[in-house]
């Protein structure tokens, strides 16, 4: 099995050089986090196609194209809470390459735990076809819609990003409590979520 890269360093040297090719990856985070950082890193590793939900394509492109990205089809859902459309977006994920849904936040509040698992498989599906790895951005606030525990277990690697913020510091730690073919983090990988992705070097002060 081929092993893909994320486009960010220190996770790809912790898994071996990235992630196996057709992972479904869900990275949960606050709405309020620099999450989307991530997401950029994966969406400019390789050709891409990037299905957003909530945000307009062109905010999407426009924050990509700070950065030169030229490979990264952008596409906005009429209706953000339909299940069907989204799926007919996923049908043709570019091969070898990575398929992002920004969020699946309205998907998980409308459909159907049984219709939503069924979304799930057909996505996995495709990207097992395409020898890619499909990024899905689970937003955590207030109550977690039903079907998040459908999203974590169908799952192959899970990303935790956990934001604190302590007197004058933000402090950002990425947790892998699984990795479906690979080997989860021991603990937690400290980031520095600025204008890019980078481990953060400074040390806890008890």
């Amino acid at each position: 099995m081929e092993t893909l890269p994320t486009g960010i360093s220190v996770l790809d040297r912790q898994f071996g050089g990235g992630l196996p090719s057709g992972s479904v990856v869900v990275l949960e985070a606050n709405p309020d986090s620099q999450s989307e950082l991530i997401l950029n890193r994966f969406a400019r590793v390789r050709e891409c196609r990037y299905l957003t939900t909530v945000r307009s394509a062109d905010a999407v492109t426009a924050a990509l194209s700070r950065d030169g990205d030229e490979e990264t089809t952008v596409e906005a859902t009429d209706d953000a809470g339909d299940l069907h459309e989204l799926a007919s977006l996923t049908d043709d994920p570019p091969e070898e390459g990575t398929l992002i849904v920004d969020s699946v936040g309205p998907v998980e509040e409308s459909a159907s735990p049984a219709a939503y698992a069924e979304f799930l498989d057909g996505v996995r599906s495709r990207v097992v076809d395409a020898g890619g790895v499909a990024l899905l951005h689970a937003l955590r606030g207030g109550e977690d819609p039903r079907t998040r525990r459908v999203t974590e277990q169908v799952a192959d690697v899970v990303f935790d990003l956990r934001t604190t913020v302590t007197g004058t510091e933000i402090a950002n730690r990425l947790v892998v409590p699984k990795f479906r073919g690979g080997a989860a983090l021991e603990e937690p990988l400290k980031l520095k979520l600025t204008d890019e992705v980078a481990v953060d070097t400074s040390r806890d002060i008890a």
